[in-house]
């Protein structure tokens, strides 16, 4: 960092400005591989000099800029001079208030840059200038290197997070994005929803505080988790493919080391017949010139030598023959490595196209495997968000029965204030007014009975429908987006008629109240008129049985809009057990390729050891070759000894007969 220092200061003194001292300082005590300037507020001539020094440095991992109020031709300059960068692996620019310069410049850096892996831009305002961050994002979608991107607090709206989620579309490197704390809302999550499915190396997205509903959230987090499923997914099978890769490179390393052993055994035993033959030859030469020596001796005496001559021709057809026994011999072993050597060639390349086949098989009952797990993990996605929806479905139907609940007190209680003040009022007139009233308010209670008794029955209704509403759960595994919508529908306006209804209901009700106070009003105050007020209380009984009618029309239509739901809901329910039988054959399939990857994995190790028993066989059959031709090596040896040793006989006969013989007298001394 010394030489970093001394290049700061000569390239501030070139443009005509000073160095910083806080900044000298900070190069004088980082450590090496990391340039750590947060806090420090830089100056433009100071982001000159370091983005020119960035432009060739190779010994930066990490450079920290945060907090460094930077202008915009400053991070321009800075980012300018990283694009060329080749080492700086992490940079962090939080706090720097970057804006739409700083997002143009940050586009062209992740798309001229290729080692930056980690990017902070939290407490920024990228997504102000809507242009500028879809230059940024644009960058982002051509980038290659970059793993993680922080971009908290950059007041980021839906029109940025659609252009976000085009570049995730496009971008395969990036793994971790962190949006906490924008203003994505509603359609932002859904674009970043619907982007997804195109990017598959994506394992961890942040949304929170961006007002993004909770069923958007859970999608998101379904999403990443398929992702970092399908990545363990590829790791695994990386990882089985290495460990495969090692035991095929380990087992031919062994096969071409037997093979060596072998050739470099028939090495030796070439050598060694050769040095023999060699051995053999130059001994006969021996002979054939002490014979050659001797010859005008053995020429004088022809006529007594026919007996040593026939013993030397006896000795020569004897070598001959030997000579042919080596020859065949010879040829014998040639003809038997050639043999082995075609044999070995043919179990190399059978024990190859075997291998080559079961490997074939592997990958595609793995890439079957692979598939059938994205498959089920799909339908699991479709179970929980179907599910989740069937909980949403559930909780509106209590809603609405504590609604009906609420409303149907709300309205015995009002009864029951207007029969004690009917009563309270009616006890002051004549016995005949208050047996009417008597009369009514029985009715009254016989049609509040009926009320809470169809309740009742309708609460019992709702109960069963929740029990098998809770029984089909478990079957749910398949898509019900288009019966969800018709169901929603349905209740929508279901519940839209019953609230018009009840608000009917309830203005009614109210009017009749209205009424009855009048009426107890005129009976307090005129007790002359009675008989009116009977008259009206009549009326007001008229009204009652009509509003009672009214409400059994309305418990007749929820009687039929839940056998409408009951017969959707058994629809539905044919619909998940197809699903399920599908689902299971798929099952049954999966299981099916398992038993034969189980098989193959079998039949390679069965392969593996005939392999090896095949090549224990060979080296015993080499073995017993090389003690079949260390045996003929010994007779070859022992029959030249008895060659040499008869001819050394030979020698010494015919030098005796030489000595003992008439003409040695007469040959003059030596």
């Amino acid at each position: 960092m010394e030489e970093f220092r001394r290049s700061y200061s000569r390239l501030c003194k070139e443009s005509g400005a000073e160095p910083q001292e806080a900044v000298l300082q900070l190069l004088h005590q980082l450590p090496r591989g990391q340039l750590d300037l947060a806090t420090q507020s830089l100056t433009v001539d100071t982001c000159r000099a370091l983005g020119k020094l960035l432009l060739n440095e190779t010994l930066l991992k990490e450079l920290v800029l945060s907090d460094c109020m930077l202008s915009e031709e400053g991070s321009t300059l800075l980012l300018q001079g990283l694009g060329a960068n080749t080492t700086v692996q992490r940079l962090d620019l939080k706090g720097n208030n970057l804006r739409a310069t700083g997002a143009e410049a940050l586009g062209k850096l992740l798309r001229q840059n290729k080692c930056i892996q980690s990017l902070t831009l939290e407490w920024n305002s990228l997504g102000v200038w809507e242009e500028a961050f879809a230059s940024f994002c644009g960058g982002l979608a051509a980038n290659a290197s970059l793993r993680q991107l922080d971009l908290r607090n950059n007041q980021i709206s839906h029109k940025g997070a659609e252009e976000l989620a085009l570049a995730l579309k496009g971008n395969s490197a990036l793994q971790h994005l962190d949006l906490r704390w924008n203003n994505i809302g509603l359609l932002g999550g859904r674009a970043l929803v619907n982007c997804l499915p195109s990017n598959r190396t994506l394992w961890r997205l942040d949304l929170a505080g961006n007002n993004i509903p909770g069923d958007i959230l859970r999608a998101v987090e379904q999403a990443m988790d398929h992702n970092q499923d399908r990545l363990t997914a590829f790791r695994e099978s990386q990882a089985r493919t290495s460990i495969l890769s090692k035991e095929v490179q380990h087992l031919q390393e062994e096969k071409s080391k037997q093979f060596l052993d072998l050739m470099e055994t028939i090495d030796k035993q070439r050598d060694e017949m050769a040095r023999s033959s060699r051995a053999a030859a130059a001994r006969v030469g021996q002979l054939q010139e002490a014979l050659d020596e001797r010859q005008s001796i053995i020429n004088a005496l022809k006529a007594k030598l026919q007996m040593t001559e026939a013993a030397l021709a006896l000795s020569e057809q004897k070598a001959q023959d030997l000579g042919e026994l080596l020859a065949a011999a010879e040829q014998e072993r040639h003809s038997l490595s050639q043999r082995q050597e075609k044999e070995r060639k043919l179990e190399q390349q059978e024990a190859a196209d075997r291998e080559s086949k079961l490997l074939r098989d592997l990958s595609t009952a793995s890439e079957k495997n692979l598939l059938l797990r994205s498959q089920v993990d799909e339908l699991q996605r479709k179970v929980k968000s179907q599910q989740e929806q069937l909980f949403l479905t559930r909780q509106e139907l209590t809603n609405t029965s504590a609604e009906l609940k609420i409303r149907a007190i709300q309205a015995e209680e009002r009864l029951d204030v207007e029969k004690r003040r009917a009563k309270q009022n009616m006890e002051d007139l004549e016995k005949l007014r208050a047996k009417e009233v008597d009369h009514m308010t029985r009715h009254l209670e016989d049609s509040e009975r009926a009320m809470q008794e169809r309740v009742q029955r309708l609460e019992a209704l709702r109960l069963s429908l929740e029990e098998e509403l809770s029984r089909t759960k478990a079957a749910m595994l398949s898509e019900r987006g288009q019966a969800e919508e018709e169901l929603i529908k349905a209740k929508n306006q279901a519940r839209l008629e019953e609230q018009q209804r009840l608000a009917h209901l309830e203005e009614k009700i109210r009017l009749l109240a209205q009424a009855r106070d009048e009426a107890q009003g005129t009976c307090v105050q005129q007790k002359q008129m009675v008989a009116e007020s009977q008259a009206r209380a009549s009326q007001l009984n008229l009204q009652v049985e009509g509003q009672q009618r009214r409400l059994e029309e309305l418990h007749q239509e929820l009687s039929n809009k839940d056998q409408e739901k009951v017969a959707e809901v058994a629809r539905v329910r044919a619909e998940l057990q197809e699903q399920i039988g599908r689902m299971q054959a798929d099952l049954v399939a999966q299981e099916v390729l398992r038993e034969k990857v189980a098989a193959l994995e079998r039949q390679l190790k069965v392969l593996g050891s005939e392999h090896r028993q095949a090549l224990l066989d060979r080296e015993s059959e080499n073995a017993s070759l090389r003690e079949k031709l260390r045996l003929k090596e010994a007779e070859i040896s022992r029959i030249r000894d008895e060659e040499a040793q008869r001819a050394s006989f030979l020698q010494s006969a015919v030098l005796a007969y030489v000595q003992g013989s008439p003409l040695r007298a007469l040959s003059p001394p030596q």
